[in-house]
């Protein structure tokens, strides 16, 4: 196989993988998202997250709407530019954020120790470092 056809089918088993662990999630998508860069990166404004995101600032103003009306974030002035609001994760956010992530991990670790053999789990872990190393590189162009 070469690189592009391997690139190809990293590319379709990674998004299979993805879309069917976020079918145990018990929020919206771009809720979890908003939630899960705020965790990452600290305060964001919704213009931010937007970007990084990769969607229109629309679509996440309404997510960031729902969250703060379900006090899962807060918002407050921007220090800088008095337009803007920065948005901080509550605890409560924070808890619901970490709620998600232990539902996708106990069911995907099911999975990994119901459908794969002891080999397989070694294979699977040692190619970690690899799947990191790739996501560091695309970061960085």
């Amino acid at each position: 196989m070469d690189d592009q056809q391997l690139a190809e089918e990293l590319r379709q088993a990674i998004g299979r993988l993805v879309r069917t662990v976020r079918t145990a999630d018990t929020m919206p998508p771009g809720e979890a998202a908003v939630l899960g860069y705020l965790d990452r990166d600290g305060s964001l404004t919704t213009a931010d997250i937007a970007h990084q995101r990769g969607v229109s600032h629309q679509s996440t103003a309404k997510a960031v709407k729902e969250l703060l009306t379900q006090g899962l974030v807060q918002a407050e002035a921007h220090p800088s530019d008095g337009r803007k609001s920065l948005l901080h994760l509550t605890p409560a956010g924070r808890d619901r954020l970490a709620e998600e992530r232990r539902r996708r991990a106990d069911w995907l670790g099911a999975a990994i120790s119901d459908a794969l053999s002891s080999d397989e789990r070694e294979t699977l872990e040692a190619s970690l470092p690899l799947l990191s190393r790739l996501t560091a590189y695309l970061k960085s162009k």
